[in-house]
């Protein structure tokens, strides 16, 4: 694996993360209107899109020598774990409305992690 390729492979998987980000974001917003719910969903935007490039790189990474199985899990823990401080310590430090910030971020992580095994041979 070149570096170039991975670049290449991390730069189109950022373009699709974004985009599932951007659209789904909107979407959340129609569902949950008001300043308060939009501000928690960008919150949650910036942090699963950080989040899915770095599993991404893992699981390509691990997928190039042929252990795509553990990079993918590895990437699921990372997922699983920021979730998880996210729920617990982060929404309340940064004053976020729980149920749009909780639910818009399990809806990035998903959504972005089902494209994720169509890139990650590119």
């Amino acid at each position: 694996m070149t570096a170039m390729t991975m670049g290449r492979a991390l730069a189109l998987f950022a373009l699709v993360a974004a985009a599932v980000v951007v659209v789904g974001g909107w979407i959340l917003t129609l569902v949950y209107p008001g300043e308060a719910a939009r501000h928690a969903i960008v919150a949650s935007a910036v942090v699963a899109f950080v989040v899915q490039l770095v599993a991404f790189a893992i699981a390509r990474r691990a997928a190039q020598r042929s252990n795509a199985v553990a990079g993918w899990g590895l990437g699921a823990l990372l997922r699983m774990m920021v979730f998880a401080l996210y729920a617990l310590v982060l929404v309340k430090a940064l004053g976020l409305v729980s149920t749009p910030a909780l639910i818009s971020l399990a809806v990035f992580l998903f959504v972005s992690t089902l494209v994720e095994p169509l890139l990650l041979n590119v």
